[in-house]
C-alpha cells in the first residue's frame, strides 16, 4: 500500500489537501501541455488566411518580437518568452501565432457579411491587418492558404467554383459525418495563395473550428513533409556516385595485393567519411518528412471524408500525389543506410587482410630473430673455448705469483712452474664445469619465462 508522509498533506474544511512543496516542479507545465494551443471557436461566414514561414531558431524569436511590436501598437500585451502560442483579437482580425520546431504560423481571421462573397474579389482574412507589418514576416514563406467558412444554406458550389476556384483541378468531399462540404483545388492563385471553402451544416461553433484547424493542418503539414523531396533527389545523385566507387573499390579489393592495400584503404575510409557525412545531413530531414507524412494521413483520417458525386476527395488525391514524394523519401532514406553498411562491411573486410598480412610480417619478423638469437648462441659456444683458455691463464698466472711468494721464503724442492703446471688441467676443468653450469641455468630460466601461464 502507497503511504504519503503527513507532512505533505493538510486538513482543510474537513478535506484532505496535498501541500505544493511536495509537487514536481515541472508538473503545471506539463499538466497545461494539452491546452497549450487550443482551438477557436467559430461561425460563418469567416475569412481566415494562414501563412507558415519556414524559420530557424533566430527566426522563430524574431517572430515573437514581431508580434509583440504590433501588439504594442494596439496596445496590447505581447507574448510570454517562454510561450509558444497567442490568439488575440487585434482590431477587426484575430490573429493566431504559433512557434513550431521548423517553422511559425500565422493565422488571420474575420467575419464579413454573406453577400461580399459574392463579389468578383472575395474578402481574405489579411486585408484587416497592417500590410507592412505582413510583409517583414521573418522567415521564408513555406505555404498560404485563404480558407473561407460559409453557411451551406446561404452559399452553392456553383458560386465557389465561379468566384473562387478552378473547375478543372476541383476537388470535394463531404466532412464531419456529412454535417459539411469542403472544396478545394489545391492550385496557387495570382495572389500566392492557395484556397479553400468549407461550407457548414449544423456544427457547434468549437466543432466548427476543430474541422477549420484540421484542414489548415493538411495543407501546413503536406509542404512541411515535401521539404524532403529535393533533399532526397539531390542525395540520390550523390549516392549513385558513391555507390559505383564502392563497387570499384570492391572488385579492386578482391583482386589487390598486399602493396594496394593501404591505397584501397584510405579510399574506402574517405568514402565511409563522405557517406556518414550525407546521412548526418539528411536523416532528421527525412525523419520530419516521414512524421509530416503521417500526421496529414492522421488529419484527412480526422476530417471524415466521403465522396461528393464527380469529385476527387482530398484523401485520394493526396495518397495518389503524395505517394511517389514519400516513398522517394523512404528508398533514399533506405539506400542511405544499405551503403554505409556495405561501405563498413568491406572496410572491414579490407581492414581484417590487412590485419593478417601484418600478423605474418609479425611472425617472420620472430622467425628471423630467433634465428639470429641461434647464430649468437652458436658463436658463444665457439668462443666458450677461448674463455677457458683466457680464463684458465690468468688463473694459473696469479697461483704461479703466489707459489713463488710462499716456496722461496720455505726453500721447498717443488719449483712455483710445477705447482702451476699441475694447477692447469684442474682449473681448466673447474672453470668449463662452472661455464656450463651457468649456461644451463640462463637457458633453463629463459625456456620457464616463455612458456605460457595456461600450462
Amino acid at each position: 500500500m502507497l503511504r504519503m508522509p503527513w507532512s505533505h498533506i493538510s486538513i482543510r474544511d474537513g478535506s484532505s489537501q496535498i501541500s505544493e512543496s511536495s509537487g514536481h516542479p515541472q508538473r503545471a507545465v506539463l499538466h497545461n501541455e494539452i491546452h497549450a494551443r487550443p482551438l477557436d471557436a467559430m461561425t460563418a461566414p469567416t475569412a481566415i488566411s494562414h501563412v507558415v514561414m519556414l524559420c530557424d531558431a533566430a527566426q522563430r524569436e524574431a517572430s515573437r518580437q514581431h508580434l509583440a511590436a504590433l501588439l504594442r501598437d494596439f496596445h496590447l500585451p505581447g507574448p510570454d518568452a517562454d510561450s509558444a502560442h497567442l490568439c488575440i483579437n487585434v482590431g477587426s482580425v484575430r490573429i493566431r501565432w504559433e512557434l513550431h520546431t521548423e517553422f511559425v504560423t500565422w493565422s488571420f481571421s474575420r467575419t464579413f457579411d454573406g453577400p461580399g462573397f459574392d463579389e468578383r474579389a472575395p474578402p481574405t482574412g489579411l486585408e484587416a491587418a497592417p500590410q507592412d507589418w505582413l510583409a517583414a514576416l521573418p522567415g521564408q514563406l513555406l505555404s498560404a492558404l485563404h480558407l473561407w467558412l460559409l453557411s451551406s444554406k446561404e452559399f452553392g458550389s456553383g458560386t465557389l467554383v465561379k468566384h473562387v476556384l478552378e473547375e478543372d483541378a476541383l476537388l470535394g468531399a463531404t466532412v464531419a459525418d456529412g454535417f459539411g462540404e469542403v472544396y478545394t483545388d489545391l492550385t496557387i492563385h495570382a495572389d500566392g495563395f492557395a484556397r479553400m471553402v468549407l461550407l457548414a451544416g449544423g456544427m457547434t461553433a468549437r466543432r466548427l473550428g476543430r474541422l477549420v484547424q484540421q484542414l489548415i493542418e493538411i495543407e501546413t503539414y503536406r509542404m512541411a513533409a515535401l521539404l524532403g523531396l529535393p533533399v532526397a533527389r539531390e542525395s540520390a545523385v550523390v549516392l549513385a556516385s558513391a555507390e559505383r566507387e564502392l563497387a570499384e573499390l570492391a572488385e579492386a579489393v578482391c583482386l589487390a595485393d598486399s602493396n594496394e592495400e593501404p591505397r584501397l584503404l584510405d579510399r574506402l575510409t574517405k568514402l565511409a567519411g563522405e557517406v556518414e557525412s550525407r546521412y548526418a545531413a539528411t536523416h532528421s530531414r527525412f525523419s520530419a518528412s516521414a512524421a509530416y507524412f503521417e500526421l496529414v494521413d492522421r488529419r484527412i483520417d480526422d476530417i471524415g471524408e466521403s465522396r461528393l458525386a464527380g469529385l476527387q476527395t482530398i484523401g485520394e488525391f493526396m495518397k495518389r500525389r503524395l505517394s511517389p514524394a514519400r516513398s522517394t523519401c523512404a528508398w533514399v532514406a533506405r539506400r542511405q543506410d544499405a551503403l554505409s553498411q556495405r561501405v563498413s562491411r568491406i572496410s572491414n573486410l579490407l581492414r581484417t587482410r590487412v590485419e593478417i598480412e601484418q600478423q605474418q610480417s609479425s611472425r617472420h619478423l620472430l622467425a628471423a630473430m630467433n634465428r639470429r638469437q641461434g647464430v649468437q648462441l652458436k658463436l658463444h659456444a665457439t668462443v666458450e673455448g677461448l674463455s677457458v683458455a683466457a680464463i684458465t691463464y690468468y688463473t694459473v698466472g696469479l697461483i704461479n705469483y703466489v707459489a713463488k711468494g710462499i716456496l722461496h721464503p720455505l726453500g721447498s724442492r717443488l719449483s712455483a712452474e710445477s705447482i702451476a703446471a699441475f694447477a692447469i688441467p684442474i682449473v681448466a676443468l673447474s672453470v668449463w664445469f662452472l661455464l656450463r653450469r651457468l649456461h644451463h641455468t640462463l637457458f633453463h630460466r629463459a625456456e620457464c619465462l616463455d612458456e605460457p601461464e595456461w600450462q
